[in-house]
């Protein structure tokens, strides 16, 4: 679970969930406690001539049982005690630690605070050390959710997405995604600094906000320029401010909802088709590549595999059916439409 902790103005607290979930955890807590209990019982059991009972003078199983727990736990009433010089050593060579071991695993407060805080500060470092080749996704509202769950959909792993955003809920569902988490402000240098924004392969940018959008744009674009940033815009007159933001992609939800909803009109199946090609769960996808030395000369329609669509050639595009389509030429990218995975593997 995601707890926010104070933090400095100047602390970027990244995180990623560890890879046992809590019943694990605590399952192999309890395991250890059993392990540990029933190793000290037989070893007690094996060295019981070196123990005195002051009561009856004789140790049986339950005197040892009796004993381990009294000793563990440092109680030590003293009816019980080692006598033998290889017993005292045992007791305080191998007890001692694992009775160190005992108040380590059950005081929760001194695992918290003592080890796993250490342990997060250093997991931190090294996730920032190895960031490379990653997606950042500013906002993790609505938008946000539904674009990382589309991109771990599409084969993205979750260790390779960075989530910012300042919702505890938030967070807490991008950590159980398990993505790495960010509790900072986007807008600012030092966030995107910390997440190696000029490592990254993309930018997705939901902040919900049209101007903090557009200000998480230009602060991206100022430290990494050619970085990949797709922003979602809720107004319509903010989309030319997002593109000279720096915006490589630029997203109206509105507008595209209000497409659909015309295309719809026109006919029963336009709008499922264009919502099948989007999303990876669909029968079909829209990929975009560069063109192989084999595809160059050949017209856009002879693709091997998918239908091609459209090519973008010096950053501008054309349709399968303009001239410019007839001939494929180096360094063209191309926009296909293929089936999906599943449906590849069911046509063998």
């Amino acid at each position: 679970m995601y707890t926010r902790r104070p933090r400095g103005p100047d602390e970027i607290n990244m995180r990623r969930r560890g890879r046992l979930p809590v019943w694990a955890q605590l399952a192999w807590r309890a395991a250890l406690v059993i392990g540990l209990l029933a190793f000290t019982i037989g070893l007690h059991w094996y060295e019981r001539d070196g123990l005195k009972d002051t009561h009856d003078g004789h140790i049986s199983f339950v005197d040892v049982v009796y004993f381990t727990m009294i000793s563990i736990t440092t109680t030590g009433y003293g009816d019980i005690v080692p006598v033998a010089p290889h017993t005292r050593l045992y007791d305080a060579l191998v007890v001692t630690p694992i009775r160190i071991f005992f108040v380590l695993i059950f005081i929760g407060t001194a695992y918290t605070f003592v080890f796993r805080r250490t342990w997060d500060k250093w997991r931190m470092k090294r996730l920032q050390r190895t960031l490379c080749d990653h997606v950042v996704v500013a906002g993790f509202g609505t938008s946000g959710s539904e674009a990382v769950d589309e991109l771990i959909a599409r084969g993205t792993p979750a260790e390779d997405i960075v989530v910012i955003d300042a919702s505890e809920d938030a967070l807490e569902r991008a950590e159980s995604l398990g993505c790495a988490i960010v509790d900072a402000d986007a807008t600012r240098d030092k966030t995107l600094q910390a997440v190696h924004i000029q490592r990254a392969r993309a930018m997705i940018v939901t902040a919900g906000r049209d101007d903090t959008s557009i200000l998480i744009t230009l602060t991206a674009r100022h430290l990494a320029p050619d970085l990949p940033i797709s922003i979602a815009v809720r107004n319509e007159d903010n989309e030319l401010l997002a593109r000279q933001a720096g915006a490589t992609t630029v997203i109206n939800p509105v507008s595209f909802a209000g497409l659909l909803l015309a295309g719809s009109t026109q006919g029963l199946h336009i709008s499922d088709y264009i919502a099948d090609l989007a999303s990876s769960s669909g029968r079909v996808k829209l990929s975009e590549r560069v063109v192989t030395d084999e595809e160059c000369g050949k017209p856009l329609t002879a693709l091997a595999k998918g239908i091609g669509v459209r090519v973008y050639r010096d950053g501008v595009p054309y349709g399968f059916w303009e001239p410019e389509a007839n001939a494929l030429l180096p360094g063209d990218c191309i926009v296909e439409i293929l089936p999906t995975a599943e449906k590849e593997a069911e046509l063998g």
